[in-house]
């Protein structure tokens, strides 16, 4: 397994499966890369300020989601889709780590599956809860007898169990596939697919990319489509007894803006099926896919930036939890200083009574 990488050296660039790689590791291993290159720069300014923006604008979101509002099963989706990318940028210092160390991975096999094992997962979480939260949009306002009968928080945790379920099966390729390569003095996280034949390590490349492609974007497209078009008719046809609330239009962003950012990665993973059999692709693939996955990555601190530009609701709240948090801190601060200035008096104890204080006070 050591010499695997030779076939993916110099100019040339024979693509082949023995080395049991795709095509973003497949980049690491050119003679003479260097992590200072401007696409993988801009990765790193991408990865910091997503970690950034996602640890602060997901941690308020699932604050507010759990702590500050009344629990509905749309909160519960919302709250649900907020960890998944909480937990995602959680991780994206390793990316970075990565990239500044010229793809040199330091933190062990078990790590460099998990790594990628959350990563998978986040994007199968995200892209089900929000399907999930269209459907149910959809037949809140359309089915309302049906939905006040079923349609309860309870319930709606359960199908968050069987999404987050579905999404770590749908992950366990990463779990399985993972490996850590050292090649010359560097040491790689890589898919090693375990095949001495290419044929069916291709075979499996192209089977899981398919999965991630159908499952993590295709069939959840077109189940949002359908149900947002019917909702659209149901809206027309209605003569202005349903009208879509703010709430929903806030939702169509967020669907909209995870769509816009992940089809560049599905796109270049289609694309990356066929290099073998195209040179001229390793350049196109070179440059756009440390952009288009950085782009997909980014999707991750976008959701709380919409809920706070487009939900009045949220703006609310948020103002209201931060001017009460606000208040508080003034309040333990002030009976700080309190505390503080009556432990200055001489003779007197925090312990002692009032009584005791106006005595010792008088004496």
């Amino acid at each position: 397994m050591g010499d695997s990488g030779e076939d993916y050296t110099g100019e040339d660039y024979n693509y082949t499966y023995a080395c049991n790689l795709e095509y973003e590791d497949l980049g690491k291993l050119k003679v003479g890369h260097q992590q200072s290159e401007p696409i993988h720069i801009i990765s790193v300014v991408v990865y910091i300020i997503s970690i950034m923006l996602g640890l602060i604008g997901n941690g308020m979101v699932i604050w507010v989601m759990a702590f500050k509002i009344k629990k509905t099963t749309n909160s519960v989706w919302l709250l649900n889709l907020a960890i998944a990318d909480f937990v995602f940028v959680l991780f994206l210092p390793f990316y970075i780590d990565y990239i500044l160390r010229d793809f040199h991975w330091d933190f062990g096999l078990a790590m460099c599956k998990i790594n990628s094992f959350v990563s998978v997962m986040n994007m199968y979480a995200s892209v089900l809860f929000l399907t999930v939260l269209s459907v149910d949009r959809y037949v809140s306002l359309v089915h309302l007898n049906w939905s006040r009968r079923h349609r309860t928080v309870h319930r709606a945790w359960l199908m968050c169990g069987c999404i987050w379920a579905m999404a770590a099966l749908l992950s366990c390729p990463a779990l399985i596939f993972r490996d850590t390569l050292r090649l010359h003095d560097h040491v790689l996280c890589y898919n090693n697919f375990h095949m001495q034949n290419g044929y069916k390590a291709a075979m499996i490349h192209i089977t899981i990319v398919t999965i991630r492609t159908t499952v993590g974007f295709l069939l959840p497209l077109t189940a949002i489509s359908v149900t947002g078009i019917l909702l659209s008719i149901k809206v027309r046809n209605s003569g202005g007894s349903v009208h879509m609330s703010s709430f929903s239009k806030t939702v169509t962003a967020v669907i909209l803006a995870f769509f816009l950012c992940w089809a560049p990665f599905h796109a270049f993973s289609l694309m990356e099926l066929s290099i073998h059999s195209s040179v001229y692709l390793h350049h196109i693939l070179k440059s756009g896919f440390p952009l288009a996955t950085s782009l997909g990555f980014f999707n991750s601190c976008i959701n709380p930036l919409l809920y706070i530009l487009l939900g009045k609701k949220v703006r609310h709240i948020l103002k209201s939890a931060c001017l009460n948090v606000t208040k508080s801190s003034l309040r333990e601060l002030s009976q700080s200083i309190s505390a503080t200035e009556i432990e200055s008096v001489p003779g007197t104890h925090l312990d002692s009574s009032p009584d005791d204080y106006l005595t010792s006070s008088t004496l």
